[in-house]
């Protein structure tokens, strides 16, 4: 795929006050970790992770991606009137029906003109939205999309501590868990637009590629647990192995659709997962670690929201320039995998 119209405009995020640390979770799991005689300090060595943030109880997803939509509004110099696309493109969902979207669209205050759906694949939402909307900027269809994400991680993971504490689980049972405890809350939103409304720089979104591995489909999955739980399993080991393969030929073919290199990139954000997984992508697909910018260290993995987030705190911390080219190497369950090329 490629673009030569549609822009970023501008990028915000929401995050929640309350910090979860990993001390915390260990000393929640406590009972668990004496039993099976676990290290302490086991979640931060394996992952990197020192803390995750999330929202209070009762949060909606809606309430998380309504007030990283008003804050990407407060940045542009777009007005709400101008929205004509309205996407929600996170993990969680309000409810099944109707769409999430529906309710975030009524708390930002959009016009009624503007078309509005949800986009859900695991942690690539975000990025299948840009491309949805930067198509149909590209066609004519419309000027001005919104796209936002919100993700609640409580619920999993109160979930899954209550049943790593009260299930009779040995050490290999409590494997599929693991990745459940580095999830983290947070919402981020995205004004995309075509150039000529753009009144400073223009962020150009240059095109990607995208690849499916679905023989994989099973290694994470999760799931409503009850009315006000969601429960995940994942295979870490195995899904690391198959997502860094899957990586591997989607930068093959993002190269040739670009034109760019390794070299040629400025700046890298990939999804966050954690320190083994980023080590082992970028050896996998030979590039510099100097080059990548993190958040997964305070935020965990925030899902949908996790790369377009760390995107927006790299440009924060001036690790993006203007002119910088930037690489967004986003991969989720499934599995799926899409890079896209972003001119800062």
């Amino acid at each position: 795929m490629k673009f030569a119209q549609a822009c970023i405009e501008s990028l915000a995020t929401a995050l929640p006050d309350e910090v979860l640390t990993s001390a915390e979770i260990e000393r929640r799991l406590a009972p668990l970790y004496q039993r099976l005689r676990l290290p302490e300090g086991r979640l931060e060595l394996m992952t990197g992770i020192r803390e995750r943030r999330i929202w209070p109880e009762g949060t909606r997803p809606s309430d998380a991606s309504a007030a990283a939509g008003r804050a990407a509004l407060a940045r542009s110099g777009i007005a709400a009137e101008q929205v004509e696309l309205f996407i929600h493109s996170a993990v969680c969902r309000d409810m099944l029906e109707p769409a999430t979207a529906s309710f975030a669209h009524r708390k930002i205050g959009l016009p009624a003109t503007a078309q509005i759906f949800d986009v859900s694949n695991a942690c690539l939402g975000f990025l299948n939205s840009l491309t949805i909307a930067a198509g149909m900027i590209e066609s004519g269809q419309i000027r001005c999309a919104l796209v936002v994400a919100g993700e609640n991680s409580r619920p999993l993971v109160e979930q899954t501590l209550r049943t790593l504490v009260e299930q009779p689980l040995d050490r290999n049972g409590i494997k599929p868990y693991f990745a459940n405890l580095t999830i983290g809350s947070g919402a981020v939103g995205a004004v995309v637009c075509h150039e000529d409304l753009v009144k400073g720089r223009p962020h150009r979104l240059i095109g990607g590629t995208a690849r499916a591995a679905t023989a994989h489909s099973e290694l994470c999955q999760g799931d409503n647990h009850g009315a006000d739980a969601l429960a995940m399993q994942t295979d870490a080991e195995a899904l690391l192995i198959a997502g860094v393969e899957l990586a591997q030929a989607t930068w093959r073919e993002f190269c040739q659709t670009t034109g760019w290199s390794a070299d040629t990139v400025d700046r890298f954000v990939c999804h966050q997962v954690g320190s083994t997984h980023r080590r082992k992508l970028y050896e996998a697909l030979e590039l510099d670690l100097a080059k990548d910018f993190s958040t997964f260290e305070t935020l965990g993995n925030t899902g949908s929201v996790a790369l377009p987030a760390t995107l927006a705190a790299a440009i924060e911390a001036g690790a993006v320039q203007p002119g910088h080219k930037v690489g967004l190497l986003g991969i989720g369950s499934g599995l799926n995998c899409l890079m896209l090329g972003l001119e800062w």
